[in-house]
């Protein structure tokens, strides 16, 4: 177990690496000014010089690039560019609140993509089954903004159950909760209901039933383990993409996430708080991946770590 750890955070390093080089490359060759952004468009062109200077984009790409990796090992992700804030503190001060909405999307998702799911595989064929696979299939198929303004004009505007936007209490998390669990409940009631049915035409479901093992023992004691194995591998790609993904949903809420940080950066071309944010969210996937793994083998030891 160790060793495997070990060698899957080795990996990890070499991944973030190759992505910071990616990223930076493409942030490198935008035709954006990052110093015309931050002079404005009535500055001369030697105040803009100047500040390319100071903040050494008059470099040539390698000496950027290896001015900050070398900051990175030290723990620095740099400077805001406009902000004039250390990124690691900007990023540090908007991660509690993604965490938050990652955690209540995430279970939002599961209690809506598993019981459609189960349902669906029980009632294979039937009407209840094609409507749960359309609405899944709406569900994955619609557009984040188009949601949230629903869920907001329904229950917010028109009931009055739940604040227009905002963070703080259990009340502001749950429309962004709901609006992103709706959209991947799709996927994971799709591969629960695949997973599923293949799992109840094994033998040893049928050896269960043959001996006189009541229905929702063999469902949630049999099947239900082996069944839910590929959901336990897209939780782990979903922590890394509620990581920075959620855009959208937390600019409709008014979320103060590290999505709206990452939006704001890019409009803004703050190349330091967009490659801090990239490295974080691909840190998220790559550790959701690594529970996803070590998890597994505890629901199903049949499944060894290699």
């Amino acid at each position: 177990m160790a060793a495997y750890i070990a060698r899957r955070l080795l990996q990890t390093v070499v991944i973030l690496l190759g992505i910071s080089f990616v990223t930076f490359v493409l942030l490198y060759l935008i035709p954006a000014d990052p110093a015309r952004q931050i002079a404005g468009r009535s500055a001369t062109a030697q105040t803009v010089e100047n500040i390319r200077e100071q903040l050494g984009l008059n470099l040539p790409f390698y000496e950027q690039y290896l001015r900050y990796v070398t900051g990175l090992v030290q723990g620095d992700f740099g400077r805001s560019y406009l902000q004039k804030t250390e990124v690691a503190t900007l990023i540090a001060s908007r991660l509690p609140a993604s965490l938050v909405l990652m955690a209540g999307a995430i279970t939002c998702e599961l209690i809506f993509g598993l019981t459609m799911g189960i349902v669906a595989a029980l009632r294979r064929g039937s009407r209840t089954d094609d409507t749960l696979m359309i609405a899944s299939f709406v569900g994955v198929s619609a557009p984040q903004f188009v949601i949230g303004i629903l869920l907001l004009y329904v229950f917010a505007v028109k009931l009055g159950w739940f604040p227009i936007g905002g963070y703080g209490t259990f009340a502001h998390l749950v429309l962004p909760s709901v609006t992103l669990g709706f959209l991947g409940a799709g996927w994971y009631s799709r591969m629960m209901r695949s997973s599923l049915i293949e799992v109840m035409r094994q033998d040893f479901i049928r050896t269960a039933r043959a001996t006189g093992v009541g229905r929702a023992k063999v469902l949630f004691r049999h099947a239900m383990p082996n069944a839910i194995l590929p959901v336990i591998a897209m939780i782990g790609i979903d922590i890394g993409l509620f990581m920075s993904g959620i855009v959208v949903v937390e600019s409709v809420f008014g979320w103060p996430g590290i999505g709206q940080l990452a939006w704001q950066a890019i409009q803004r071309v703050d190349i330091p708080i967009i490659m801090g944010v990239t490295l974080v969210s691909a840190f998220a996937i790559v550790l959701g991946n690594l529970l996803a793994d070590l998890i597994t083998p505890l629901i199903d030891p049949r499944i060894k770590l290699r």
